[in-house]
């Protein structure tokens, strides 16, 4: 028996051995990913009654220094790196991602290649490697999909293939085709957009396996664009019965008792012209001394929407309101940011309001924040105001709208003195009619009414966010991080490739310099946008790092309670009326999300939108040429601004003409080889569009009689 015993010992160890040998050839592979004790089963084919020895063999290997072991997945010692998890961020485009990870440095999301995504969808929670850390930051690989953002996508069909539809769907990208399965008694044609819920997403990672559920549309149809990005992004739409019952119980009157009278206050709302829930209003007049007395006034919100009740678990659902051309999908239901929390004029509302006194250089010397009552006497529009102050010197508001202008440069010269930069920029409105087809684009110049509009919201935000840190309590901040210094070389040389002057090493006072030299220059829209890319997002959170773009310290949002939960948030926190086991850090986080992702669903129809008008003048003139300027540079292509459709688009460096052109990546230029024809930013171009693609989202261009800088 001894004997038996001995010899059956050996044979354990010399397989004990064995696997120790096939395991480390194996992990040694170039192609391997940390793996599971279950997951290298299944790879290596070890039968079960052999499982047990496996994993001494494993142990083994972790005794000898061999192996580590990382949230159960084995790996070399030697190639030992941090795995994470968090939640992914794709580009839709580009094919590469983001992934926002605790435990790493803050602020610093993991960058994924796109040959490294592993069939990751945007929003997806993964498991990550980090492979390597650069001075932009982590890289990494997706290891390990935790959990699917989504079971559902929004998609529209390009051709039938028989067995089944061939479908894209923008949140995927053009490399990742769908496949839908034929439906029962359901004809689908190209164009259709469909919804239908994935029943694989690993049929290798140039593919997705779906089920035809529901028609939205059809591609030719503005009028369901809103319909389908709001399916498409899964965007809550319609409010509950019990949170409509809430919003209504209150009734159209409101009781100040126990609030600060402001009613007979010169107050006014300034806003679009298309707005409904307006939910700020200004005060302001000025003493003997020359000093200001601003009152910002905001639409009390968390005197409605009670912590846990069905409308905050409703404006939680959102945490935004999304805007779409001609149409608001609110946070709130209409009751509510229409009506009671609408600062409309002549009518008393509930408000939140922020007095404060500046002396005559603009500094703060007291401030109060209260509850109050207010009645606004009149509601303007931008254009109204700024009428009033270009051409009616004797208008009843022409004083008050004086000294707003007086105290807003005041806030900008102080803002100018602390670093902040001052963009300026006008913004492309895009209008469509009642049936959703666009009509034109008009740009709404930022003039002062705007600007003067958001130096006090701005000073608002910054005085609750001090004075609730000042006070000892938590609250959500809206954060923005110092870009890594690379980014800023790459705007450096892209302004300098503008034919804009900078110094070697440029500081904040000479980037100020700059904008004001370009200010009435026609490259200073190229040069703000490169200068915000080149700036990270920023994102709400509980913990401060500061406000870089703005050079504040403390600052949260706090004046769009209707559309913003995390405004709401910040006066229930005002009033201590704040669950004290919130965790703040969940709901920074999911306003952050929500926030990104109904940028994501405003921009896809936006960009629908423009090139539908495109398309009609297309259809109307193929042959029409039109002048754009070249924004970007790069190796295999040139990228231009086509005002007239407030669109970007792209020509390959193979189709710039017929020429060899080389790339100077010093001074970001195309050189034509035997022409000599030069392309660099700035260069004014004369374009017609080839085709376009309306399923795909993208126009095709070509160059017609290129002219020199």
């Amino acid at each position: 028996m001894t004997r038996k015993k001995s010899k059956s010992s050996n044979k354990t160890d010399r397989l004990k051995r064995n696997f120790a040998r096939t395991i480390l050839q194996y992990i040694s592979g170039k192609r391997y990913s940390p793996m599971t004790a279950e997951e290298l089963f299944a790879q290596l084919t070890v039968p079960e009654p052999l499982h047990k020895t496996f994993h001494e063999a494993l142990e083994m290997l972790i005794k000898m220094d061999e192996l580590s072991l990382n949230k159960d997945r084995y790996q070399l010692k030697e190639d030992q790196n941090l795995i994470v998890t968090g939640t992914i961020s794709v580009h839709p485009v580009k094919g590469f991602g983001f992934v926002k990870v605790d435990g790493i440095e803050k602020g610093k999301d993991v960058f994924i290649p796109k040959h490294s995504i592993a069939n990751a969808v945007d929003g997806d929670t993964v498991e990550v490697e980090v492979t390597d850390v650069t001075p932009k930051g982590p890289e990494g690989r997706i290891i390990a999909i935790i959990k699917r953002s989504r079971s559902h996508l929004g998609c529209t069909i390009l051709e039938d293939a028989k067995s089944h539809y061939l479908a894209y769907a923008p949140l995927l990208g053009q490399q990742k085709p769908i496949f839908i399965k034929t439906p029962k008694n359901e004809t689908l044609v190209p164009g259709d957009r469909i919804i239908c819920k994935v029943s694989d997403w690993n049929t290798g990672e140039d593919s997705v396996l779906a089920d035809f559920e529901r028609r939205v549309g059809h591609i030719s149809d503005p009028s369901c664009d809103t319909t389908a990005a709001i399916e498409e992004f899964e965007l809550p739409n319609g409010f509950s019965e019990e949170a409509v019952k809430e919003a209504r119980a209150f009734g159209k009157r409101v009781s100040d008792k126990g609030r600060l009278d402001l009613t007979k206050l010169e107050t006014v709302t300034i806003d679009p012209d298309t707005a409904k829930d307006f939910d700020d209003a200004i005060s302001l007049t000025q003493d003997e001394k020359g000093h200001f007395f601003l009152g910002v006034h905001i639409a009390d919100a968390a005197s409605y929407v009670q912590r846990g009740s069905h409308l905050d678990q409703e404006a939680f659902a959102r945490c935004n309101s999304t805007y779409f051309p001609g149409f608001c999908l609110p946070m709130l239901p209409f009751e509510l940011s229409n009506e009671l929390c609408s600062l409309k004029a002549n009518v008393k509302r509930l408000t939140i309001s922020v007095l404060a006194e500046f002396n005559t250089n603009g500094d703060l010397v007291e401030y109060e924040i209260a509850r109050s009552c207010i009645k606004s006497k009149k509601r303007f529009a931008y254009e109204d105001a700024y009428a009033i102050l270009e051409k009616k010197p004797k208008h009843a508001y022409r004083p008050l709208l004086d000294r707003m202008v007086a105290l807003c440069k005041l806030f900008k010269q102080k803002r100018r003195a602390r670093g902040s930069i001052d963009f300026a920029m006008s913004e492309g409105k895009i209008i469509v009619d009642e049936k959703g087809v666009p009509v034109k684009i008009v740009q709404i110049e930022y003039d002062i009414t705007h600007q003067m509009i958001e130096e006090f919201m701005l000073k608002a935000n910054e005085i609750v966010s001090t004075h609730l840190s000042k006070s000892g309590k938590e609250q959500i901040f809206r954060v923005h991080d110092e870009p890594a210094p690379e980014a800023f070389e790459d705007f450096y040389a892209y302004a300098r490739a503008l034919g804009f002057t900078m110094p070697a090493k440029p500081k904040e006072g000479d980037i100020q310099k700059l904008f004001e030299s370009a200010k009435d220059s026609p490259l200073a829209p190229q040069l703000s946008v490169s200068f915000i890319r080149s700036m990270k997002q920023a994102l709400y959170s509980p913990e401060n790092i500061g406000h870089f773009g703005l050079a504040l310290e403390y600052y949260c949002h706090f004046t769009s309670p209707i559309r913003r939960y995390s405004d709401l948030v910040i006066q229930r926190l005002l009033f201590n009326e704040e669950d004290p086991e919130s965790d703040l850090t969940v709901i920074a986080q999911t306003c952050s999300d929500r926030e990104r992702l109904s940028m994501r669903a405003e921009n896809s129809v936006l960009l629908l939108k423009k090139l539908r008008l495109a398309a009609a003048a297309y259809e109307e003139d193929p042959k029409k040429l039109y002048q754009a300027t070249i924004t970007r540079v790069k190796p295999f292509a040139v990228f231009f601004e086509l005002p007239e459709f407030a669109l970007e688009g792209s020509i390959h460096v193979s189709e710039l003409g017929n020429d060899y052109f080389e790339y100077n990546p010093k001074t970001l230029t195309f050189r034509g080889s035997r022409s000599g024809r030069i392309y660099s930013c700035g260069t004014p171009i004369s374009i017609r569009m080839s085709s376009i693609d309306l399923i795909r989202q993208n126009a095709k261009w070509e160059i017609s009689s290129p002219r020199r800088k």
